[in-house]
């Protein structure tokens, strides 16, 4: 892992597992440059996407040959192979099981090699926009969203040809997007330009979900970055007094009172520093 930030292999996009990035970051940095192009009068289209049990569908040789890209030593590489390779499992229901079958994909969660592996994977996927002016992508772990400004219809079609490529990528090293999961969000403070995105299956062309607001990383997002409804889900006004005074003693009282048998001044008498507080 240190090998990677002192070479800076990381993309610069992903926040995820990384020392000194987060979701909030992330966050930060996206809503400044769309507030930014909303004061422009600027629309924004995201295209949220949703990769179908992504940790559990890496592909171990795929991994393997991404990690020999990095001229990562052979000796490593060897170690981490006989980590994620020959591996079986079975099914028991009711002391009855399965017959053994080889496990060919899917990293290993719960451990500490797990997430760098995974990060080292989706790598190179932000690097599909380089190509596309104005179009960007971020990524958390396996949570990766790609936005555009949109004036004219030229810039509707680059994204779209992102979305190709992203499609092909998936494809490629065979990790699937979830396509019934994936939506799109047109911010904008203006009225907005019609657009419509879709993702071309083997068989079928599949449109992609347009959707007034979603919840990204935690935070409700609407199309006009009010944040009314996210707002309202944390606030207290309509609960009644019972259900507030259940929640504070839950949530709040315990972190108040920790070690109270410690610190509180009524234990020693100090009414000094009864009188501070």
């Amino acid at each position: 892992m240190e090998d990677f930030l002192s070479k800076e292999f990381f993309s610069d996009n992903q926040y995820g597992f990384i020392k000194g990035r987060s979701t909030v970051l992330q966050l930060l940095k996206i809503f400044d440059d769309w507030i930014y192009k909303m004061d422009q009068g600027v629309q924004i289209d995201v295209i949220y996407t949703d990769f179908e049990n992504a940790f559990d569908k890496v592909p171990h040789l795929g991994l393997i040959s991404k990690l020999k890209a990095y001229y990562i030593d052979n000796k490593l590489i060897v170690w981490i192979e006989d980590f994620l390779c020959n591996r079986k499992q079975r099914i028991g229901v009711n002391g009855c099981f399965s017959q053994w079958y080889t496990v060919s994909s899917g990293i290993p969660q719960g451990s500490i090699l797990g997430p760098i592996l995974f990060l080292i994977f989706i790598n190179d996927l932000p690097e599909i926009c380089a190509t596309q002016q104005n179009t960007v992508m971020y990524v958390y772990a396996d949570d990766a969203k790609v936005y555009s400004t949109i004036t004219c219809n030229s810039d509707h079609l680059h994204l779209q040809k992102v979305i190709d490529h992203i499609k092909e990528w998936c494809d490629q090293w065979l990790l699937p997007l979830n396509i019934h999961k994936c939506s799109h969000v047109s911010y904008t403070s203006r009225l907005t330009i019609d657009t419509a995105y879709h993702i071309n299956n083997t068989d079928s062309v599949n449109n992609i979900q347009k959707i007034d607001q979603i919840k990204d990383l935690g935070i409700l997002y609407d199309s006009h970055l009010t944040f009314k409804d996210h707002i309202q889900e944390r606030n207290f006004i309509h609960m009644d007094s019972r259900t507030f005074v259940m929640l504070y003693k839950a949530l709040v009282r315990p972190h108040v009172q920790y070690a109270n048998s410690i610190w509180s001044p009524y234990k020693t008498g100090d009414i000094n520093a009864i009188e501070k507080v």
